[in-house]
């Protein structure tokens, strides 16, 4: 059963079309990853499907609810983190927790229990009495997701949670996002941190507005041309430039300090590549073929979108 469906959505501001005829569907009880760089339309659809703006064109379901015709509806069955959660910083943890369980109508009777719950599953029990202005930006993001689960979605829409979160805390907020799986929510996460979209049970690559690619993980990865040769070499960054000059390639990139060249033959490309450094006097420290990254996958499959503005795994 898909919980969350939409039909070529499209939300254009002026002659900007920031979602362009978006079709994906997200299956009850699965965590979708919608990846794409800033810009790409993933914070447009997010609103779109929690009804907060409403589309161009197109449509869209949430647990049954068209986000357009039954908005109201949909609100009460979704919880919505956007990239600035209105948390109150001079509340306490309970007393944020509290607020949204009376914004959402949340009954007190049998309501301590269930924050009880929350604050024990996302480890804030300890500082329920700590004002929210005063936690770090992890406990922040915990929080926030406690107060979007008050009162028990059957949809959780999380628009960069972890964005600018520090490593430790993000992968907290993978453990609880995973336990809520067990409970058949389902939820869609846009991210920035494509090592997080692996994650994910399926993801999206989107890129102006359009899917790209869609698929598991492992299916995404499959859309890659060629293979991966990774470099180490002194100075990368001078060194990129001189092999986007002079080795044949499909693309060449810098990852921290290592440098991916996607090619399609891996033999010659490999000897021009070291010839080339070699010569210019780079020191060449290792050189490897390696399994591709989403980061990679979708490099490539920016530089080879096709005309529709959608590949899809099979």
């Amino acid at each position: 059963m898909d919980t969350i469906r939409t039909e070529r959505l499209a939300k254009s501001f002026h002659d900007v079309m920031a979602v362009d005829g978006l079709t994906l569907t997200i299956a009850e009880g699965e965590i979708f990853g919608l990846v794409g760089p800033d810009g790409a339309g993933k914070t447009t659809t997010m609103r779109l499907l929690a009804s907060v703006m409403e589309p161009t064109s197109g449509d869209a379901w949430v647990a049954g609810y068209h986000v357009v015709r039954d908005a109201e509806a949909v609100k009460e069955c979704i919880g919505y983190m956007s990239q600035r959660f209105g948390l109150y910083p001079d509340l306490t943890v309970l007393e944020n927790i509290n607020f949204y369980g009376d914004i959402y109508g949340v009954p007190r009777r049998g309501r301590s229990e269930k924050i009880e719950r929350l604050l024990g599953f996302s480890n804030l029990t300890a500082f329920k009495k700590r004002l929210a202005g005063d936690l770090s930006g992890g406990m922040k993001q915990k929080l926030g997701l406690c107060c979007g689960l008050i009162h028990t979605p059957k949809v959780l829409l999380l628009d960069e949670p972890t964005n600018g979160v520090d490593p430790l805390s993000r992968r907290e907020f993978w453990r609880i996002l995973y336990q809520l799986l067990r409970e058949k929510v389902t939820i869609l996460i846009t991210t920035a941190y494509l090592d997080e979209a692996e994650r994910c049970n399926r993801v999206g690559l989107i890129h102006k507005g359009k899917l790209a690619a869609s698929g598991t993980p492992q299916e995404v990865k499959r859309l890659m041309r060629g293979e991966i040769l990774e470099i180490r070499a002194t100075e990368p960054r001078k060194a990129i430039a001189l092999l986007r000059a002079g080795v044949t390639a499909d693309s060449v990139g810098l990852f921290g300090d290592r440098i991916h060249l996607v090619t399609r033959n891996m033999e010659q490309s490999a000897a021009e590549a070291q010839r080339a450094l070699r010569e210019a006097g780079f020191a060449v420290t290792a050189v490897r073929t390696i399994e591709p990254t989403l980061e990679d996958v979708f490099v490539s499959v920016m530089a080879e979108e096709s005309p529709d503005g959608e590949r899809r795994a099979d």
